[in-house]
């Protein structure tokens, strides 16, 4: 099924690397559903060529996407927006993904972060839906 067309921009002067631009819009996109179940994603090549990147580059956003189960990859067929995602699990993994990078800057460890993510859950309030 082809996609909608996929916009991304890349900002060369902000501190956030290339392939990370890449992979948190194509997040974005999916949680707002402009991206379904089943679009394609443009090809390595086309959205290098696209953006001015190095294939290297959106080959890695592409890896990490399929590596956290946003996307999957198959000869042929390109790289699909998986079955099984949910926008709300797509936007909670991008949040994950930010809380790590976020603490990892900090200086934290890995232990140190997941300690900060536990005490969240423990100040949500208890009217929070989300709450088990």
């Amino acid at each position: 099924m082809p996609s909608p067309e996929l916009r991304v921009e890349i900002d060369l002067r902000s501190g956030v690397a290339p392939y990370e631009q890449i992979r948190s819009q194509v997040i974005a996109h999916v949680a707002a559903g402009r991206l379904r179940v089943g679009d394609r994603l443009p090809t390595i090549r086309a959205l290098a060529t696209d953006l001015g990147l190095a294939p290297g580059t959106v080959a890695r956003a592409y890896r990490e996407l399929e590596a956290s189960g946003v996307v999957t990859s198959r000869r042929r067929a390109g790289t699909v927006v998986a079955d099984g995602v949910s926008p709300a699990d797509v936007a909670a993994r991008h949040a994950a993904h930010e809380v790590v990078r976020a603490g990892r800057e900090a200086g934290l460890a890995d232990e140190a972060i997941l300690d900060v993510v536990r005490a969240a859950l423990l100040d949500a309030p208890p009217d929070d839906p989300g709450r088990r």
